[in-house]
């Protein structure tokens, strides 16, 4: 049977991963009330229809730091790649690449950055860095990811301390060599969203992650002011299917989702896309 939509591939990683694994990959903190509430969020936001626009052409392309994408889907930061596929994120960076997208690698890559960088030459990646207490290991660690090309620098700075993962703690799982697989996020992403763009009033690109899960969620958080959105445990799910061809299938599901979405909206390219088009339910 064919998979036809994210969910489907968080179905077959579930069967197919061993527990442990399922369990780091999927867990948040406590009682995971962000992490499902990041994905519900999106199902409260409705799409206003446009009619009567000729969307016979359909532009997804965008740039973000200056660098063009071929569409505003990114690869977010998560660890620890080879335990879900044995190329691991060398596998990813070739996908994010013939996607024509952003990587953006994690600091606890369970590839080298080498590796990463020479199985996937001409992708676009950033590099997202935990903070060391030794400057001297964070200017170390900067000089080599710049020495390998990568473009930009993500830094994490909301894990002030580790969040209380309760299934890695029942699996024994070891927290501080084992850090989170994707940041904490303290509050629903798009929720936050429109509060980040109103307080940067334009100054700087704003991008987010957390719950997407179809091309309808990627149109709305655009509609609120992301300029790109990034994909942390769908990427996995589609690691776990088939490696990069697997991470490829669910880029693509989403890019023909999100281009559905915008000619539904009457978008004809990501610069038409504009605030008008959320509705929030009514009270």
């Amino acid at each position: 049977m064919p998979l036809v939509c994210l969910t489907d591939f968080e179905a077959h990683a579930h069967k197919r991963l061993s527990k442990l694994t399922w369990d780091f990959i999927e867990g948040g903190a406590d009682e995971d009330i962000t992490r499902n509430d990041n994905t519900a969020a999106f199902k409260r936001i409705r799409l206003r229809p446009q009619y009567l626009r000729d969307v016979s052409e359909v532009d997804l392309r965008t740039t973000i730091q200056g660098e063009e994408i071929s569409v505003p889907i990114c690869v977010a930061p998560t660890a620890f790649h080879c335990f879900v596929w044995p190329d691991g994120e060398m596998s990813t960076a070739r996908a994010a690449q013939a996607a024509g997208i952003c990587y953006i690698t994690s600091t606890y890559a369970s590839c080298s950055l080498e590796d990463i960088v020479n199985t996937a030459p001409r992708g676009l990646r950033w590099f997202q860095l935990y903070v060391h207490p030794d400057r001297q290991l964070n200017k170390q660690l900067i000089q080599r990811v710049e020495s390998l090309g990568f473009k930009a620098l993500v830094i994490t700075v909301d894990v002030p301390v580790l969040g209380n993962r309760r299934q890695d703690v029942r699996n024994q799982l070891d927290l501080v060599m084992h850090l989170t697989q994707t940041h904490l996020q303290s509050t629903k992403e798009i929720d936050a969203l429109t509060e980040v763009v109103a307080a940067v009033k334009g100054k700087i690109e704003v991008y987010m992650d957390g719950g997407v899960r179809t091309g309808n969620d990627v149109l709305k958080a655009l509609a609120l002011g992301a300029r790109c959105v990034f994909l942390g445990r769908p990427i996995l799910w589609g690691l776990a299917y088939k490696g990069e061809h697997g991470v490829e299938e669910v880029l693509n599901i989403l890019k023909r989702e999100f281009h559905t979405s915008m000619a539904l909206t009457g978008c004809r390219s990501v610069a038409e896309i504009k605030k008008d088009l959320i509705q929030f339910p009514r009270l």
